[in-house]
């Protein structure tokens, strides 16, 4: 089985498991997931927030935007363009239907470039340790982070964070992964505690 072939059926696997988990333990979760985010130094120090509209039953980031926006900081979401490519446009509140059903800004919005110091929060349908992500298949964040100079780091609920994913030579790992049940950081970059942090003492 190629690689490709090996991760379409984790996909299909992965996508089986989120329909039949439960919300109300779904959502407690993402509770968890948010304030390890805001505590985060590297969320608190970054003046501009790169992240995404969550979808039911992506990781809920509603309240993390919000908070981003209350706190001042420059709110930037994906906005997809023809022939696969992404970009981030600036989020005032404002959201439109755009590709896949995904909320997105607007099209008058500012399109923003991450640069070092801005924090990207990227979704995925898993993590593993190395922090190697499976998305849905369509490579745009791949693409996007292969260029991104700004420290990326993966939402995911702990039933979702693998040992090892199938990976090919232009997948892009983040720099660390957060659960419910703590922040594993493969990679060491400013704003990100240089070892394991767990919250539930496991």
């Amino acid at each position: 089985m190629s690689i490709s072939e090996e991760k379409e059926a984790l996909r299909a696997q992965l996508r089986r498991r989120l329909s039949e988990s439960d919300p109300a333990e779904n959502a407690a979760c993402d509770v968890r997931i948010t304030l390890q985010v805001l505590a985060l130094p590297a969320f608190q120090t970054a003046e501009r927030i790169f992240a995404y509209c969550s979808v039911v039953p992506e990781v809920d980031t509603h309240a993390i935007l919000a908070q981003a926006r209350r706190r001042g900081k420059t709110v930037a979401l994906p906005v997809t363009r023809p022939e696969g490519q992404m970009q981030f446009a600036r989020y005032d509140g404002a959201l439109i239907p755009g590709r896949f059903g995904i909320p997105e800004p607007p099209r008058s919005a500012q399109i923003l470039v991450p640069q070092a110091g801005d924090l990207m929060l990227v979704p995925a349908l898993a993590y593993d340790r190395a922090g190697r992500r499976l998305g849905r298949g369509g490579g745009y964040y791949d693409r996007f982070l292969a260029g991104a100079p700004c420290c990326a780091v993966g939402l995911i609920r702990a039933a979702f964070l693998l040992d090892t994913l199938p990976a090919a030579g232009n997948d892009v790992p983040v720099s660390a992964v957060i659960t419910e049940d703590g922040i594993f950081c493969p990679q060491e970059k400013p704003g990100l505690p240089k070892e394991p942090q767990s919250i539930s003492g496991r």
